[in-house]
């Protein structure tokens, strides 16, 4: 079959920026690679506020599986716990770290962010260089040159929305003695616009496709741009997928979400984002089996294409609700000593599952796929591969 540019996804990049640091760039940036704990204490309207950010702080593009040890909403108390050897959202102080790591390390530069994750890894997985496509904002400088040389290094073509203002979104990884310390400043992710879409050149890559995928996050930056693809994709039988990504999508874009959500042929997401999303919708259950399938018998824009809900549930079983049942699949178990990052371990999923979905393979495929492709990356740091997928 004819797989140029089949797949097209658009989110939020950001350039990971790896790199094995000494104990004094640790200090210089307030980088602690032990656990702590922050305790504050606020008006419960500001409580609210304060979860919204963190939302953004502990569940950044990219990050889909952080070791987030506690978050706990009072009424009148916001307390949370987390590792920073996982996830922080830059500061101002931070800003200059990016440039000292390329300058003073020998760093290693990836194309990440969830969707890009997912196409990269669809790609890679295709081995059919064009297959994939991707779009997402990026700025006009060194980190966007390396991201545009890297993405396109993977096989996938990029059109970037290139931003004058904005730096490009990137993600420090600090390594020392084994820990990781990452700080993300997500700037020109935040910033693409519908109008890039629009433009001849890109639609163009709408045209072709016949699958779309975007994470839930970009719902975050442009609500448009994700609309107008998702009705192309419906007027013109073509397959629209998004995933939840996060509890506070569900949460704090339940408005954006609703709107597209008609639309979706494919809805990803893990158990915790599940129950999220059933708790928002005043459904009275945690049972994961039970919202997939609810989740899948939403009102559709589109007859064409019947919803089918997949939900992972990291070493226990994938759900898909299909059709009006469900099924479970078994994920590959990998032993505790062979387990390296499970950060992009979602978004590799979604990939495998992906480059199986455009050729037309069974849902069991497309499942035992994202299964290997996710097994493949938590072996690893960061979402990196082989040179070449082994799955048959």
């Amino acid at each position: 079959m004819d797989c140029d540019g089949i797949l097209l996804g658009m989110g939020n990049p950001l350039l990971d920026i790896t790199s094995v640091v000494d104990q004094d760039f640790l200090d210089k940036y307030s980088l602690s690679l032990s656990l702590i704990s922050y305790e504050c204490v606020c008006g419960s309207d500001l409580a609210v506020d304060l979860l919204m950010g963190l939302g953004s702080y502990l569940w950044l593009p990219g990050f889909k599986s952080l070791d987030l040890l506690r978050l706990e909403a009072k009424k009148d108390q916001v307390r949370y716990d987390i590792k920073l050897n996982n996830a922080i959202l830059a500061e101002e102080k931070h800003l200059p770290m990016y440039e000292e790591m390329a300058s003073k390390y020998s760093v290693e530069y990836t194309a990440g962010g969830a969707t890009q994750n997912s196409i990269r890894v669809a790609q890679w997985m295709l081995q059919v260089p064009g297959a994939t496509s991707y779009m997402g904002c990026i700025g006009k400088d060194k980190f966007g040159e390396e991201m545009k040389k890297n993405a396109k290094l993977s096989g996938v073509n990029v059109h970037y929305y290139e931003d004058e203002a904005a730096a490009t979104g990137t993600c420090g990884v600090c390594v020392l003695g084994g820990e990781r310390s990452l700080v993300a400043n997500l700037s020109a992710a935040n910033c693409y616009k519908s109008e890039h879409l629009k433009r001849p050149e890109n639609w163009a890559l709408v045209e072709k496709a016949k699958y779309f995928y975007i994470a839930g996050f970009f719902l975050t930056v442009s609500p448009e741009s994700i609309l107008l693809v998702a009705e192309h994709a419906a007027a013109n039988n073509k397959v629209f997928m998004m995933n939840l990504s996060a509890p506070f999508i569900c949460e704090f874009f339940k408005d954006a979400q609703e709107k597209v959500l008609p639309y979706m042929d494919f809805v990803f997401g893990n158990e915790t984002e599940a129950r999220t999303f059933s708790k928002v919708h005043g459904w009275e259950t945690e049972n994961v089996e039970e919202i997939a399938l609810k989740i899948s018998q939403l009102p559709k824009a589109s007859g064409t294409h019947k919803r089918i809900t997949v939900i992972t549930q990291g070493a226990d079983p994938v759900v898909v609700a299909d059709d009006g049942k469900v099924k479970i699949f078994p994920v590959i178990l990998l032993p505790k000593e062979k387990l390296v990052d499970t950060n992009a371990a979602g978004d590799a999923f979604v990939g495998g599952f992906l480059s199986q979905l455009v050729q037309g393979k069974p849902i069991e495929d497309c499942v035992r796929a994202g299964c290997y492709a996710a097994n493949v990356i938590i072996q690893r740091s960061g979402c990196s591969y082989p040179e070449k997928p082994d799955f048959h």
